[in-house]
């Protein structure tokens, strides 16, 4: 039964939490609400999800989320820092190939998207055979060290996560 109501208990806890942001309260009704969506949501989409990766450690995944929002606000501030101040001849936009050792396309859709969300880096493109992953970033001036950044900060723990 529970795999039935809950068939993704993280996905319906995230669910309610951004419910409860959107609405920007938190009130008894808000919170139910969130609740009501967090599982009619994964219930209405648990038939595009059937071989979904197990998260065999969540507390690795909120540790991953926390990194990820630290370096969302560190990245911003640097962002800032490079528009408001650097020229445009001391810029060195890169595009940047970052071989993946991921192979569930869930892992590797994270990792697309914590490159997109943090600033002055956009995912681009997935290779065919899903084994590299297509990055530009505004200002590299050593493209293999933000290659070794991503692979070592995100990859290496997404891995843990899902493998």
């Amino acid at each position: 039964m529970r795999a039935r109501l809950f068939p993704h208990p993280l996905l319906t806890v995230l669910l309610a939490i951004v419910w409860c942001l959107l609405v920007n309260e938190f009130k008894l009704g808000t919170v139910v609400f969130g609740i009501i969506l967090g599982m009619l949501i994964p219930i209405l989409t648990a038939a595009y999800w059937p071989d979904r990766p197990p998260v065999g450690r969540p507390i690795k995944l909120l540790s991953y989320l926390a990194l990820m929002i630290w370096d969302i606000l560190v990245a911003n501030v640097v962002v800032a820092m490079i528009v408001l101040f650097k020229s445009n001849k001391d810029m060195r936009p890169r595009w940047v190939v970052i071989p993946l050792d991921l192979r569930t396309p869930e892992a590797i859709s994270i990792l697309a998207g914590t490159i997109t969300l943090t600033p002055g880096t956009v995912s681009a493109d997935l290779s065919e055979d899903g084994r590299s992953l297509l990055v530009h970033a505004l200002d590299a001036h050593d493209p293999d060290a933000v290659r070794d950044d991503i692979k070592h900060r995100y990859e290496r723990r997404l891995k843990e996560i899902f493998e």
